[in-house]
């Protein structure tokens, strides 16, 4: 089993200025002025859920389990065999060099399906898989193929420990 944990550093930091907010706020106010500190902590919820919606997105659309146990890939919202992944594009995606970070950061800018399948069947690119219209920036991307020859784009935070497990979980020699 292999399950990808997604950074949780952002999401700490925007949470903690919040709360450190509201409490330098609360100790001037309470309990005079309960109703407005109420007021303004709601109000700087508007700032604060802007700032985690990636996080919470990156958490539904670019999780990615391994179960060796159920034969199953799940990245995001989509379930693929792990009968169905090609071995031999794990290996070869496992042998490629780990991209630096600005290669990564080109590579995100590029990887965008605002329309979903039009990367696939228009512009001949794998697909990207997980039900996200981006990837991520930063996030790393592996292509790999299913058995039928077509080409999935995975975002992946970790692309060493990702392709391990799954070379492990489809017989792929590593």
């Amino acid at each position: 089993m292999y399950v990808e944990k997604l950074p949780k550093t952002w999401s700490a930091i925007c949470v903690g200025l919040y709360l450190a907010g509201v409490i330098a706020m609360g100790v001037d106010s309470i309990p005079q002025d309960t109703g407005a500190w109420l007021a303004v902590s709601a109000l700087f919820l508007l700032f604060l859920l802007p700032c985690l919606a990636v996080p919470i997105s990156k958490r539904i659309y670019n999780r990615i389990r391994i179960d060796p146990a159920q034969g199953t890939l799940r990245v995001g919202r989509e379930r693929f065999p792990l009968a169905a992944i090609h071995p031999g594009s794990v290996q070869v995606a496992l042998e490629q060099a780990v991209p630096g970070m600005a290669t990564r950061y080109a590579a995100s800018a590029s990887n965008i399906d605002g329309i979903p399948g039009l990367r696939e069947t228009e512009w001949n690119a794998p697909r990207l898989v997980g039900g996200g219209w981006a990837v991520p920036m930063g996030m790393d991307t592996v292509v790999l193929t299913t058995r039928d020859g077509k080409g999935l784009s995975i975002a992946t935070h970790d692309r060493t420990a990702f392709l391990t497990a799954l070379a492990q979980a489809t017989g792929a020699a590593y």
